[in-house]
């Protein structure tokens, strides 16, 4: 088998650790395992790339007043393009949304990981309650800048961005360890062009969708914390026979991606703002940087959560197992 009945092997032989890592030497003192400190440490991270996005996309004249550009830049997109993304924006529904939750759930039953298969539902279900919360009723966008009407209601952070990413944390957290680098490869294009069309569709503006992945992040890394230290979830070492499946091609691949974005979105918007005045030209390129900057965005996303996955397995714990047992 690839990986499925081996981790569940490993999880019955390791022996228990004060929410850490299974291992042969679990006498030696509690310490917080290496993925539980990346898990901490990239949510803190992700909090403060959050509140610096808002700061300085809403609440300065120069944030507003490239991304209202690149907004009206959108008007400029060809019909295919808008055809595009109004189809695949159209994946993300109420409907598809508990669909696929009720996929993850059964996947991680079949692999006797209920309790991970419920901590991929409540990082869906929490991303969208937060972001809701943080749109309409926490975060306000000051008019610093002349605009149209409809370029003056808050939309940090965007909702579908949340949903595509939580949705791509959660396949990753039941996915076997050998398996994640595939699933990454299949899976993650969807969760980027989800946040990068809906800057095509004039949904939401770039700072839009990086503050939806920070939010993600910051959710994905918090209930899998909280499930560790309760001990409904478990972090074993993964020692599965030869390396997974396509790792460092995969995340080669990625990287060079997240790199050519980020490059592209950086110098497109200085350049553009070192031109001068924003006319019909400038905006389209203001809105080619904000694209392929949220597609930079949601790589270094979906590799950052992999990267604290790296190297164990996420399985049901001890205290998931008593409850089990009652």
């Amino acid at each position: 088998m690839l990986d499925g009945s081996t981790d569940d092997a490993k999880d019955d032989s390791a022996g228990d650790s004060a929410g850490g890592i299974a291992t042969a030497s679990d006498a030696a003192p509690a310490r917080p395992p290496r993925t539980v400190v990346r898990w901490i440490v990239v949510g803190v991270l992700a909090i403060a790339i959050g509140v610096a996005t808002y700061v300085l996309a809403v609440r300065t004249i120069t944030g507003q007043t490239i991304e209202n550009a690149a907004l009206r830049g959108a008007d400029q997109a060809g019909r295919a393009m808008t055809v595009q993304a109004d189809s695949v924006l159209g994946t993300i529904t109420i409907t598809s949304m508990v669909i696929a939750m009720l996929a993850l759930l059964v996947f991680a039953v079949i692999r006797r990981r209920s309790w991970v298969g419920l901590a991929a539902l409540v990082i869906i279900v929490a991303g969208q309650v937060v972001t809701q919360v943080l749109k309409s009723f926490v975060l306000a966008r000051p008019e610093l800048i002349d605009a149209y009407p409809q370029y003056l209601q808050n939309s940090l952070p965007s909702g579908h961005t949340t949903a595509a990413m939580t949705i791509l944390f959660g396949v990753l957290l039941v996915t076997p360890f050998r398996l994640r680098a595939l699933v990454a490869l299949v899976v993650m294009p969807w969760a980027i062009g989800v946040g990068a069309y809906t800057i095509t569709a004039k949904w939401h503006r770039f700072s839009d969708t990086l503050a939806a992945d920070a939010v993600a992040l910051v959710i994905a890394c918090l209930v899998c914390v909280i499930g560790v230290r309760m001990g409904y979830l478990r972090i074993t070492v993964a020692e599965p026979p030869g390396r997974p499946i396509g790792h460092r091609a995969v995340v080669a691949f990625w990287s060079v991606l997240f790199v050519v974005a980020l490059v592209g979105g950086l110098a497109l918007w200085v350049l553009t703002w070192l031109a001068g005045p924003i006319d019909a030209s400038a905006e389209y390129r203001y809105f080619l940087g904000a694209l392929v900057g949220s597609a930079a965005g949601s790589i270094a996303t979906g590799l950052v959560f992999w990267w604290t996955l790296q190297g164990v397995t996420i399985g049901d714990g001890p205290a998931a197992r008593d409850d089990a047992a009652r």
